[in-house]
């Protein structure tokens, strides 16, 4: 692989979003030794993504759309000294696929298409919005077709992609178990006079939380423990044991080292099937048990009884974490295998030769 050129059409400002940098942001490093070089396109500047989820400012979000729009149409001049356009879920986050198509016919460049979600379907929480029918969500398998290479996050992705063209390769989402989820320079939080139960998502996926809230107010009667939520919005849960960090870059390791016991609760639904069990990697990745819903990928990263608890009903949350928060034998046990699974499967590293394979 030499004196190969790649642009990354991306979403969201390099180093911002996590669909990106564990997907494909971290082996920048590995391309660069490769002698592969690269450039990054995103939709979205810095700006316009410090703004785009706060209330209000409808404008200016509006002009940065725009804006964006026309820097997506300028970009396309630019693509001649490339060998692979590489598109991380879409182009364009509203409308038809025009970059997409031009790429494919007019320019005749080489299109990677990765995606970590179930991005074809349409998101219940924006059922019967005009948003849902301005985001185009039909035009995931002509970009299918249109691709030389598809990387899908699992194979319940991968087996969508597959219809439409049979060059898919499973890419999972890993941890830099070197750089960042490394137990080795992180603060150690054994002095915590509390257990502490955790989950870490964004606002969008807070609502996962609301069917095992039930089980957390049964276990304030029987235990002392905090129940941590790290997000880049508060819920308003009503918990005696509820404590809310908000999302920081800078700290989002240490942050998710004060957790004992990780959660992932999830709905057996379609667009779940689509996760890519990204919450149970990074607890496993420090060594922490983890309690997740069997849905989609969880059922690969979990082994049952092993690395953590794979439950159904509210009884078998409520069993799961009273035996965690009472042995923490156990937890140490639990982690340590899941520490094990992480390195072998899903780290950068042991990654890193099939990620390279989408540029051959």
């Amino acid at each position: 692989m030499n004196n190969k050129h790649i642009l990354f059409v991306v979403p969201y400002p390099h180093n911002e979003a996590p669909s990106q940098r564990f997907r494909f942001e971290q082996y920048f490093q590995a391309l660069k030794n490769n002698n592969i070089t690269y450039n990054i396109a995103p939709f979205l500047s810095i700006k316009a993504w410090t703004i785009l989820y706060q209330e209000g400012n409808n404008f200016h979000k509006s002009w940065y759309v725009f804006v964006s729009f026309l820097k997506r149409v300028t970009l396309l001049f630019k693509l001649s000294g490339y060998d692979y356009i590489f598109i991380h879920r879409e182009a364009t986050p509203l409308g038809p696929p025009f970059f997409e198509w031009l790429v494919k016919y007019i320019w005749r460049k080489k299109i990677i298409y990765d995606f970590d979600d179930a991005i074809w379907l349409d998101d219940p929480n924006e059922k019967g919005k005009i948003k849902q029918l301005v985001k185009w969500k039909r035009k995931v398998k002509s970009i299918c077709r249109w691709s030389h290479k598809i990387s899908c996050g699992n194979s319940y992705l991968a087996n969508y992609a597959f219809q439409f063209n049979k060059n898919v390769i499973v890419n999972p989402t890993t941890i830099d178990t070197l750089n960042l989820h490394n137990l080795n320079k992180v603060r150690n939080n054994s002095t915590q006079d509390k257990i502490t139960i955790g989950w870490t998502g964004t606002h969008s996926t807070l609502h996962y939380l609301q069917d095992i809230i039930p089980v957390i107010k049964i276990l304030e009667q029987k235990f002392n423990f905090q129940f941590l939520v790290i997000s880049n919005t508060a819920p308003n849960f009503d918990l005696k044991s509820l404590k809310f960090i908000k999302w920081n870059k800078l700290t989002e390791i240490e942050d998710l080292n004060q957790i004992d016991i990780g959660i992932m609760p999830l709905t057996d639904d379609i667009w779940s099937k689509g996760k890519c069990g990204f919450k149970a990697l990074q607890y496993m990745a420090l060594a922490k048990p983890v309690v997740a819903s069997p849905v989609g990928v969880n059922v690969d990263i979990i082994d049952e009884g092993e690395t953590g608890f794979l439950v159904n009903s509210l009884k078998d949350w409520e069993i799961s974490l009273s035996k965690l928060i009472s042995s923490a034998k156990e937890r140490e046990r639990m982690g340590e295998k899941g520490l094990q699974k992480i390195q072998k499967y899903y780290t950068v590293s042991s990654n890193e030769h099939n990620f390279l394979s989408l540029f051959s």
